[in-house]
């Protein structure tokens, strides 16, 4: 089994299937007090489940609250290095967590895509993680090639002055999530993507330079700057946006505490 979605709830049942359908190989499993039209295959306790699944799955998403999925996990709890990711999303979908395997099993990563997802914010605790602050924006048009966005970033980063290794996200709006090229330079970059929701960039009161060009194209004021903005907590744009080749990028900080 390549991913388990777990929930116990109708609300949850609703983002599973959301899941469900972007997630190749993915398996829905919904209590039975859940109403039979959600679908998904079915369980009295969720401790049971757990039990029969957990060394059978490469990863699991609960849907419902963190307690609930520690106890689930805890009896089964072995090694960072082949325990499989656990990420947590509460069912109102605002936070996808990574609560199990982090960084070695890929509940980061697996954090971030259920969090692009979803439109929920990834919530990723690995202190090698969270001690990087730099959130790259991105913006490019339809088909550019990966190794010309990674060229833009590479520019990028010079002229800021930045370490590739202090980069948490590359970022960018839900317009630009199917870009082959951007996932694939995300991927060479060694960088998770991060994705935007339109509406919020459109909502955010964040200053950032606006764009006609963009506008005209993908009906938004831009996307760069303020998905690099927006991407983070306490940002604060360090490189306003630049164009190579096509792509504009521009770079944000995060003001840890």
């Amino acid at each position: 089994m390549r991913l388990a979605l777990i929930s116990l709830s109708g609300a949850g049942a609703r983002l599973a299937r959301i899941l469900g359908e972007r997630l190749p190989g993915a398996e829905i499993f919904l209590h039975e007090a859940v109403a039979p039209e959600e679908g998904g295959k079915r369980f009295r306790r969720v401790l049971d489940l757990v039990a029969e699944i957990f060394d059978q799955t490469e990863g699991v998403v609960f849907i419902g609250p963190c307690g609930v999925a520690v106890r689930a996990v805890a009896p089964h709890v072995k090694s960072k290095l082949t325990d499989p990711p656990v990420v947590v999303v509460d069912a109102g979908g605002r936070y996808a967590i990574s609560l199990l395997s982090g960084h070695e099993g890929g509940a980061n990563d697996l954090a971030v895509t259920v969090g692009n997802i979803l439109g929920a914010e990834p919530i990723v605790t690995t202190t090698t993680e969270t001690m990087k602050t730099i959130i790259v924006g991105v913006g490019c048009r339809r088909g550019c090639a990966a190794a010309t966005i990674v060229e833009a970033v590479t520019l990028a980063l010079q002229e800021a002055g930045v370490e590739l290794g202090q980069v948490r996200y590359i970022a960018s709006a839900d317009v630009k999530a199917g870009e082959r090229g951007l996932i694939q330079a995300s991927r060479d970059l060694g960088v998770p993507l991060r994705i935007i929701a339109s509406d919020e960039i459109r909502a955010s009161s964040r200053a950032f330079e606006r764009s006609a060009f963009v506008e005209e194209k993908v009906k938004l004021p831009a996307v760069a700057e303020p998905a690099a903005l927006l991407a983070g907590r306490r940002t604060l744009l360090i490189l306003p946006k630049i164009i190579h080749k096509g792509v504009t990028v521009a770079m944000a900080r995060e003001n840890c505490l």
